[in-house]
């Protein structure tokens, strides 16, 4: 898949931009000031498979902090800062790995100035957030309320006061909940910038409205090219951000982390209870991390051919069905040992072990 030529920016030990895989990032929702808590949080979506972390630090205790959430996680630790510039020197002076800001309101020239100093004495990032839901109050009067266009001349207004301080370890973001107008901001940016782009449909709601709002936002920029990082915005526990990250990546061949399930919709020609066998099979696999394409398929019309193309899978008959590995039947086993059949399958080609 084509994919725009973006600066590459380091974030920490993680390379994004100038052609890397697409990471994934996410958020804490814990209380900053609480270290050891969201330490934790952070493991555990390190475990998830999240590549960059953010915080929030909203206040001087959040930025004291972060000296030791550092010290216990091992992703790069992004501090996400409004209004006080003093909070960033100090998040910087912590060990953070990037920040997301907005210069624009961090309180005048002189103290952007001292931010960009700090940050370029440890090369650290700057991220550019743009959300529609706080615009500047000249530009939501010039466009007559949050728009496409308002958005990228934030941005763009942010750049320029970077540039203009030598400073282009940058890269941007232009998030709504609109998903049509976040589109159109992001397209119109990356015909006039280079720098790379963080990608995400912001609110988007609970894990299962905002995880269709955010795949078809995110995959469709994605799609064109467009975008470097993502993050995944939901309503609920931040590792469902992960892993429906890492869902859209798969989904568009970017990147092939953990399994991808196959799973028929059901129909009258199937006689074996597949819904509850393809449940069952997705919290089976939940933790692998190995690339694998597994089929649960429920019928002989389209399911021996589906599970042919994957690396394993089954295939229902009229209660039993087919086992399948690397496009060959192996056997035919009784309904109630399919799922068992499939991930001893799963586990002797993760071990290395499979003929």
């Amino acid at each position: 898949m084509h994919r725009n030529n973006t600066r590459a920016i380091m974030v920490g030990s993680v390379r994004v931009g100038g052609g890397a895989p697409v990471s994934v990032q996410s958020m804490t929702n814990t209380d900053t000031r609480d270290a050891s808590s969201t330490a934790a949080q952070i493991n555990e979506l390190a475990a998830a498979g999240c590549e960059i972390a953010r915080v929030a630090v909203p206040d001087q205790q959040a930025a004291e902090a972060l000296g030791e959430i550092r010290r216990n996680i091992s992703l790069p630790l992004i501090a996400d800062i409004h209004f006080d510039y003093r909070l960033a020197l100090t998040a910087l002076e912590s060990g953070i790995d990037g920040l997301r800001i907005n210069p624009g309101n961090i309180g005048g020239r002189e103290k952007v100035k001292a931010v960009v100093e700090a940050c370029r004495e440890r090369k650290i990032p700057i991220r550019i957030g743009v959300n529609a839901g706080s615009l500047e109050k000249d530009l939501l009067e010039r466009y007559g309320g949050p728009s496409a266009g308002a958005m990228v001349e934030s941005a763009l207004r942010h750049v320029r006061l970077l540039e203009e301080l030598d400073y282009r370890e940058i890269k941007i973001s232009l998030k709504a909940s609109n998903v049509p107008m976040m589109i159109e901001a992001y397209r119109s940016l990356a015909e006039k910038a280079d720098y790379p782009l963080h990608v995400g449909v912001t609110e988007s709601g609970t894990v299962r409205s905002g995880t269709v709002k955010s795949a078809v936002g995110i995959g469709a920029l994605l799609a064109m090219g467009i975008g470097d990082t993502i993050r995944v915005s939901l309503t609920g526990h931040p590792a469902h951000e992960v892993r429906v990250g890492y869902e859209i990546l798969k989904t568009l061949g970017l990147r092939q982390r953990g399994v991808e399930l196959i799973s028929c919709p059901t129909c009258g020609r199937t006689r074996i209870d597949i819904i509850s066998i393809a449940n069952r099979v997705e919290d089976l696999l939940a933790g692998v991390e190995a690339p694998l394409k597994v089929a649960v398929m429920g019928c002989a019309v389209n399911g021996p051919g589906e599970a042919r193309h994957a690396d394993v899978g089954i295939a229902g008959g009229r209660g039993e069905g087919l086992v399948f590995r690397k496009g060959r039947v192996i056997r035919r086993v009784p309904e109630e040992y399919l799922v068992d059949e499939l991930m001893k399958e799963v586990n002797a080609i993760i071990n290395g072990t499979a003929p």
